[in-house]
């Protein structure tokens, strides 16, 4: 199973350059991928005493382990997805056939998410750990989206792919919840173990149905189903594997998988039988109504579905074995069918059955292929359709599980399937008949007549309706395996005749009256509505996506007026309330804290104090920005007095740059605030301070006071020392026991470097200091040399000689000279030294980064790109990628992901080199908090000083 899904990631990864390469001829050997699972899946195919499994240990705390289960459902599942994947990559290669030998622009992309797409659905099928699970189902929405917008410059082909990805992602995050309810229910996320033991009660039954409604929704069920017409907007291959056989069945799928365990519980026939029933009549009737090829059949898979739904979901072996065979019957006559519009479409230029006549006399060959693939979806013999539709009506009718309903559900599927013999008609009607005309139209006649190979998957899958209804012990036996799990099995089988009985009676009646009506449509005009009486739901889509985006403008427009302080407010008073009341209204522990253990901490306090309130009154902005500074670094020194010394160093220099980028925006506002402003609503702005205050100290002392365990932070040193290989558990923690966390953090950082160059540049993010010699043609500067000194004299900075006289200060360019060598060897000794002692790649970057400062205050913006001529983008992604790359290191040398794995070697001299991987790690922190700082000071500095000088 690992292989079938490795082999499909390599197969998307090399797909783009193979079409680059070779064009459309690339999806020929893109075939073989699922074709060579498809191999696997016979070779290894289950049974009752041998189902393969395979379980990868991952994050075992947060029931994430890696378990695949290959049943017999998953089996059948898998030959679907991946025979009828093989043939439609097999039809692409002509279906993106052009005379001018060009290939789409997204055809290497399109390949690429096309078998992706294959792969997840199998890596779906075959998941047993239902979150693991929901990963795939939500990759397979993603690569719907983008297969369904391939033709992304057309405006329908944009809102059905957005349609498609909101509506089955509003079922997925549904599903999700209900996963987590009965998770959390039966103690385990496992399919298999949840179906043998199904929770149960008042929560299981809400959880259920929560699922259903992801289930539901992937599979265009009622209220849900208008994505799916929608998305033929997409190239006829997608609709014909996405939309036919694969994805629209995987709702069916997870149907079928939870009956045998959750069938008999309260909401689960309601919403399965009832909705079922009524997207088979809803569709059926819209299907008979449209004049768009593709459309006709999407109306008509979504009617089908329905009908599937019903007959996998009710419950009970023979039902389970009925529903099976309409899947599989389902899967080959609508991937067929949908293939061979691609045909018409692709050699006429149309789909528009108003548009077409004599195609049927013109080209023979394609007629008898969608005749014979129309034959089975109208359940005509000797098609399988038609022995999966005597098998539906025959379960239906004996079916315990329906009890006293089954009447009315058999009524609502013969109602049904006229529809779809009437739709059936339509289609070939429409497609091929030569409606009464002497000659074919138009369109037919200046057709360019499609290649053995382009008609080959279509009829291939015709073909197999075709054996299957000669030989339907073939698949009785395959099916049967799953349906035999279920209760109340009466040893109905699959046969292609019967005898006579009502079955056989309700189809010929079937046939007959859906006959009469179609050829007596014309003498109907009654049944003719103008409007639909049940509406439209692409239009209720419509508006009530229309609704919430005019409420959350005016939602929008009544909170976030703009004012910062509002805002703050609004969150400050959230933080406040929730968490006390919750407090208030819990179970809490009797607190029991100490106020301070030295007289220094309440000396420290003490100015911390006067500081923050000195902070609140201070009209000049430089020194209320001073005293927050002071608060700052008051708590690195109670971090200090508490034997923290790496948090102490760490916000000792975060304060001091918090200072100056501070400072560099200041110079650019007035000095003093408005006294207005300040004044105004001060009380409340004090009484909220006051409260933050309170509600976190408060929140902080229940919270020690709830810890009824050993601390993590006792086992944190022993963790470090002989797990990490590291005497400093502070910053073992940060790039080995927690290094994931760290990588998010990273990631923030390159967010807030990115969102502050987009501030301050309109063009260019990223870039690099300006140089000296770049300096010609600045309004500051004038000609080269303007003020340069005179010969003989020292230039201790550069950048100094293009600044103004009046700007320099000797004192501070000698100093800068001085010291910023010795400040960058204690950012390195910082970088390595902190696996054993404080430091670490954080505090050697911020070292390394107040080294920057210094050089850019004393010499002005070319100096900073005298001392560090770096693009600062490729500083901060040079970053990223050593540290994301470390994780893929750590595998490599036997270790997991982002851990330290030790290397060991001896070197001349030295002797024994003992390394950890971890320290790849933090110089990727290391670069990319120096790239932050410089992107800072190139933003908020030189920019700035540039637009001071204009």
């Amino acid at each position: 199973m690992l292989a079938v899904l490795l082999a499909h990631a390599v197969a998307t990864a090399l797909a783009p350059l193979l079409v680059a390469r070779w064009g459309r001829r690339a999806f020929y050997p893109l075939a073989l991928v699922p074709l060579g699972s498809l191999v696997w899946v016979g070779l290894n195919w289950p049974s009752h005493d041998r189902v393969p499994t395979l379980s990868i240990p991952w994050v075992h705390e947060l029931s994430m382990d890696i378990t695949l289960r290959f049943d017999s459902l998953a089996a059948i599942m898998s030959v679907l997805v991946l025979a009828i994947g093989a043939l439609v990559l097999f039809y692409c290669g002509e279906y993106f056939h052009h005379h001018d030998g060009k290939i789409e622009k997204r055809l290497p992309s399109f390949a690429a998410e096309l078998v992706a797409f294959s792969g997840s659905m199998f890596g779906l099928v075959v998941s047993d750990n239902m979150l693991v699970l929901y990963i795939f189902w939500e990759t397979t929405t993603v690569l719907s989206f983008l297969l369904v917008g391939h033709y992304a410059e057309r405006a329908t082909s944009r809102r059905a792919a957005t349609q498609a990805l909101l509506v089955t992602t509003f079922g997925g995050l549904a599903m999700l919840v209900g996963i987590i309810v009965l998770g959390n229910l039966s103690g385990t996320y496992l399919l298999s173990e949840l179906i043998a033991s199904p929770p149960g009660g008042t929560a299981a039954a809400i959880g259920v149905a929560l699922i259903l409604i992801g289930a539901l929704s992937k599979s265009a069920i009622v209220p849900m189903h208008f994505w799916l017409p929608g998305a033929m907007a997409a190239p006829t291959p997608v609709s014909a594997y996405l939309h036919a056989a694969a994805m629209v069945k995987a709702g069916v799928y997870l149907v079928a998988r939870m009956a045998p365990g959750f069938a008999d519980t309260s909401l689960w026939r309601p919403m399965v039988v009832g909705l079922g029933l009524l997207t088979m009549l809803l569709a059926g009737w819209r299907a008979v109504r449209e004049y768009d090829l593709k459309l006709i059949l999407a109306f008509g898979t979504v009617s089908q579905l329905g009908l599937i739904t019903v007959m996998v979901g009710t419950g009970g072996s023979d039902m389970m074995l009925a529903g099976l065979a309409m899947l599989c019957a389902h899967a080959m006559f609508k991937a067929a069918l949908f293939m061979v519009v691609g045909i018409i479409d692709h050699t006429t230029g149309t789909r528009d059955i108003r548009r077409l006549a004599g195609l049927g006399r013109h080209h023979r060959p394609l007629l008898i292929i969608a005749a014979c693939a129309t034959a089975s979806m109208a359940a005509l013999p000797p098609f399988f359709g038609f022995v999966a539709k005597e098998a539906d009506l025959e379960t239906v009718l004996h079916s315990p599980a329906l009890g006293s309903v089954a009447p009315w559900v058999l009524t609502g599927i013969v109602v049904g399937s006229v529809f779809t013999t009437i739709y059936s008609l339509r289609f070939m009607w429409g497609a091929f008949a030569g409606k009464g005309l002497p000659n074919p139209s138009t369109r037919v006649l200046e057709m360019h007549r499609p290649s053995i190979t382009f008609l080959a998957a279509p009829a291939t899958l015709a073909a197999a309706g075709l054996v299957f209804g000669l030989w339907p012990a073939g698949l009785d036996a395959v099916l049967d395996e799953y349906a035999d799990t279920l209760p109340g099995g009466s040893g109905y089988h699959l046969a292609l005749w019967h005898g006579f009985g009502l079955p056989l009676l309700l189809s010929v009646i079937v046939l007959a009256v859906g006959i009469v009506v179609f050829f007596g449509r014309n003498r109907l005009p009654r049944t003719r509505f103008a409007y639909q009486p049940l509406g439209n739901a692409d239009r209720m889509y419509d508006a009530v996506i229309r609704g919430l985006d005019i409420t959350s403008v005016r939602l929008t427009g009544e909170t976030q007026r703009g004012s910062l302080p509002a805002t703050q407010s609004v969150i400050l008073s959230t933080l406040v309330v929730l968490p006390i009341v919750m407090l208030a209204l819990g179970a809490r522990d009797r607190p029991d804290f100490a106020l301070w253990d030295s007289p220094l901490q309440v000396v420290v306090g003490l100015l911390m104090l006067a500081a923050a309130i000195g902070a609140t009154v201070m009209r000049n902005r430089l020194a209320a920005v001073l005293l927050v500074g002071v608060t700052g670094y008051g708590c690195g020194a109670i971090f200090a007095f508490h034997g923290a010394p790496d948090l102490a160093l760490t916000q000792f220099l975060v304060e001091t740059l918090v200072l100056v980028i501070f400072v560099l925006v200041l110079r650019i506002l007035p000095a003093e605030a408005d006294a207005t402003n300040i004044n105004r609503h001060r009380l409340p702005r004090a009484a909220l301070a006051l409260a933050v205050g309170a509600a976190v100290t408060t929140l902080a002392v229940f919270a020690m006071a709830a810890r009824n365990g050993v601390g993590i932070a006792e086992l944190i040193p022993d963790a470090a020392y002989y797990r990490g290989h590291g005497a400093n558990a502070v910053n073992v923690l940060l790039v080995d026991i927690r290094a994931w966390d760290t990588m998010g953090e990273v990631m923030v950082l390159l967010v807030a470097a990115t969102g502050v160059a987009s501030l301050v540049f309109r063009h260019r993010r990223f870039g690099a200091a300006p140089r000296v010699s770049t300096a010609v043609g600045q309004p500051d500067i004038g000609p080269i040399g303007a003020y340069s000194p005179a010969v003989g004299d020292v230039t201790w900075l550069r950048g100094s000689e293009l600044r103004d006289p009046r700007h320099r200060s000797l004192v501070l360019e000698v100093a800068t000279r001085v010291i910023f060598p010795l400040i960058m060897v204690l950012s390195a000794y910082f970088f390595f030294a902190g696996h054993n002692t404080p430091g670490g790649g954080f505090a050697g970057g911020l070292t390394a980064g107040l080294a920057l400062v210094l050089r850019y205050l004393a010499g002005g913006r070319y100096e900073l790109g005298e001392t560090l001529p770096l693009d600062a983008g490729k500083i901060l992604g040079t970053g990223l990628g050593l540290s994301a790359g470390t994780a893929v290191a750590s595998i490599l040398l036997g270790a997991p992901a982002l851990s330290s794995a030790v290397l060991q070697f001896d070197v001349p001299v030295l002797g024994s080199v003992k390394m950890v991987t971890a320290l790849f790690f933090d110089l990727g922190v290391y670069l990319i908090v120096v790239g932050l700082v410089l992107d800072i000071l190139r933003s908020l500095g030189a920019r700035v000083d540039a637009e001071i000088a204009r």
